[in-house]
């Protein structure tokens, strides 16, 4: 006879390994199956975690986890082919304890964590592949089947934490194959670099931690971004761009990623650094209109795998770390009440709808559609407000009053006033 859990998380990222842990922690049977040789092998993200989602499960859990920096520098840069126009907040309460956040590593940090499940009572499974969800006669799900000999292990509920890549989900017919239009794909480079020139190049010192986001010509205009997050001895440097635009403009993610590099305001950054490492990974961002369903009878789904992301405020773990609590909470719930239906375990949508994760998903569900329909916010307006700024700051005899007019006849001539106040228009919608 299979092995039988209270609980089986499909999954070590965030959202799994908190699961996992809350299950433990309250006494539960809980077993977390992870496909990579360790958690954080096969997990990949720009590499910025939020203190406050995690310290409502492990308090001060930052004191003794392996974390980089603490951010208290935060830029955004719009860039044209040959200058940025910049912009950031750098805040001293920031750079006060507790912090608000952290650039990490994943490799480093995620296998920390899942020892902190193990220590609560979690079994951790690694190198093992989920290949779908197993159900009874009635439908309801019971279980998993792994890619082991007598692989299948069964459970009163199975939380799926699988991540971007929803293998599991499409196997057991609870989610369709992702669009391309849903999905973004990033690279990312870890470049070492002496710990002092890091300081240097970004002015923090200690244990300070500076994030940048690049907008414009690093994705060609494209859908998505670039980053620079600094860690300890080293720079996570990367870029994202939704599939889709990916194969409209046949062009491939390492290529971008070379030739933001070569750019004259990023280059002298990263002048001097080895690559480390080089990943590649997936990120849903079809947002909540693209959610699966996130319940069902003997099932819950969390993080990544339920399309818990929101790109425009770098946000992905903190959901996830989130909705792993409220799933664990649920099925905490759900085994006192000793009923695992769909109707019981509903809950974990209302606690969903109850927190930020969902009110903020719901927000920002039209902005990545309405971005796609509308290139010229990254294709055209970074380039406009860089020359802009040029014209206007070279000092050349000039009138500043015959300057504005000049800027402003090549601004409508490209943008005409009717096309400036529909961007307007189409942007606040899609923010509200």
């Amino acid at each position: 006879m299979p092995e039988k859990f209270d609980a089986i998380v499909v999954g070590a990222g965030p959202a799994g390994i908190t699961a996992a842990y809350c299950l433990a922690r309250d006494g539960l049977k809980v077993v977390m199956i992870e496909r990579g040789e360790q958690p954080g092998t096969k997990n990949t993200m720009g590499g910025v975690l939020y203190r406050q989602m995690l310290d409502e499960v492990i308090p001060g859990f930052w004191k003794e986890a392996p974390l980089e920096r603490h951010v208290i520098d935060q830029q955004w840069w719009l860039l044209s082919e040959d200058s940025a126009v910049k912009f950031g907040h750098r805040n001293s309460e920031h750079d006060k304890e507790p912090y608000n956040a952290f650039t990490v590593l994943r490799a480093k940090f995620d296998r920390w964590y899942a020892q902190q499940a193990v220590k609560q009572g979690a079994l951790l499974i690694t190198e093992t592949v989920v290949t779908r969800l197993l159900r009874d006669s009635a439908g309801r799900v019971i279980g998993v089947e792994t890619d082991r000999p007598d692989g299948e292990l069964l459970a009163d509920v199975v939380i799926v934490c699988e991540g971007a890549n929803t293998l599991v989900l499409e196997a057991s017919g609870i989610k369709p194959k992702p669009r391309a239009d849903a999905m973004a794909v990033a690279v990312k480079e870890v470049i070492s670099l002496p710990r002092e020139v890091i300081e240097n190049r970004f002015q923090i010192q200690g244990d300070q931690g500076a994030v940048i986001e690049l907008f414009g010509d690093p994705t060609l205009g494209m859908v998505g971004n670039a980053f620079i997050y600094t860690n300890k001895d080293s720079l996570s440097v990367g870029l994202g761009a939704m599939i889709s635009e990916f194969q409209r403009r046949r062009v491939h993610p390492h290529q971008l990623l070379e030739r933001f590099k070569q750019h004259p305001v990023v280059a002298p950054l990263v002048a001097g650094g080895e690559i480390k490492e080089y990943m590649a990974h997936m990120i849903p961002e079809g947002g909540y209109e693209a959610m699966p369903p996130l319940y069902g009878d003997g099932f819950l789904v969390c993080g990544d795998a339920a399309g818990m992301v929101i790109a425009v405020h770098r946000e992905g773990s903190n959901l996830a770390i989130t909705s792993g609590r409220l799933a664990a909470e649920t099925v905490v719930e759900a085994a006192e009440a000793g009923d695992f239906s769909a109707r019981k375990l509903s809950a974990y949508r209302e606690k969903l709808e109850q927190s930020f994760v969902l009110k903020d998903l719901r927000q920002y569900r039209h902005l990545t559609p309405m971005m796609e329909r509308s290139p010229q916010f990254l294709g055209v307006y970074p380039g406009l407000l860089n020359r802009a700024l040029q014209e206007f700051l070279t000092v050349d005899g000039v009138p500043k009053r015959q300057k504005e007019k000049q800027i402003l006849r090549r601004i409508l001539k490209e943008r005409p006033v009717t096309a400036l106040l529909g961007d307007a228009y189409r942007m606040w919608r899609a923010l509200g």
